[in-house]
């Protein structure tokens, strides 16, 4: 039976620099299941250490995460990949350990990098720069991402920095996206009017939150599915079998 989900796949934990203390993946769990937002995808910058411990969070619980991770291209675009299974995240995740920059972190600057347990307990201090870009194109990264069996979202293609149209000004013929995702900055027809290169692809909407209060208050996409799943979700970013996107 179809039904609504509730959906926001654009969440940066602890691991981010940029994210606060309180984004550990407990605590994004429990606002979600308090709050009815059904699917979240854990998306921390070029690395997914905490995908693991916001699943085992869930356990128990309506919340459904999907395996995710914000990227950084050689172009400086952001892409968001999501993934159905961990097995699959953890392939991405070596591809990416094979391009990134080599650099260290440094927490005074950027922030610290903190990889939790599914109790919020520290483990450890990434010690890797995670706001850095890969060595690969986007075109790769939608190429390896496809083939392992993801999806590549384009990061709020509105703003200044970091988008696909402000790096690039169009989507080039050789990217593979499933979806363009817009911030809580502009409207889908306002987006579509001033980028028009979008036009062709569907459009989502996330809170890209690096609070709890940008979790709580950031938009959300609604997916008309019968499952909270990738390939259910995929359907709906086609329109297929009757699902459909609605952006909150």
């Amino acid at each position: 039976m179809m039904r609504q989900f509730v959906a926001d796949l654009h969440v940066h934990s602890v691991l981010s620099p940029c994210a606060e203390v309180e984004m550990t993946p407990r605590n994004i769990v429990w606002h979600a299941a308090r709050h009815g937002i059904d699917i979240v995808a854990i998306t921390d910058h070029n690395a997914c250490d905490n995908v693991t411990a916001a699943l085992a969070a869930a356990k128990g619980t309506n919340v459904i995460i999907l395996p995710g991770m914000e990227v950084e291209t050689k172009e400086e675009v952001h892409i968001i990949v999501l993934f159905e299974k961990m097995r699959q995240l953890k392939a991405w995740e070596q591809f990416v350990y094979e391009h990134m920059s080599g650099r260290l972190n440094d927490e005074k600057r950027f922030g610290a990098q903190f990889v939790v347990d599914a109790e919020d307990e520290l483990i450890r201090v990434k010690p890797e720069m995670l706001l850095t870009s890969l060595s690969c194109s986007m075109a790769e990264v939608c190429t390896k991402v496809n083939d392992l069996g993801g999806i590549c979202i384009a990061s709020h293609v509105d703003r200044p920095a970091n988008s696909l149209i402000a790096q690039l000004g169009f989507i080039p013929p050789d990217v593979e996206l499933a979806a363009v995702e817009i911030s809580r900055l502009i409207r889908p027809q306002e987006a579509i009017r001033r980028f028009p290169t979008i036009g062709n692809l569907p459009i989502v909407t996330s809170s890209d939150a690096h609070t709890i209060a940008d979790f709580l208050s950031g938009p959300k996409t609604i997916f008309n599915i019968e499952a909270p799943t990738l390939h259910e979700i995929q359907q709906a970013l086609k329109g297929q079998n009757s699902r459909k996107v609605v952006i909150q």
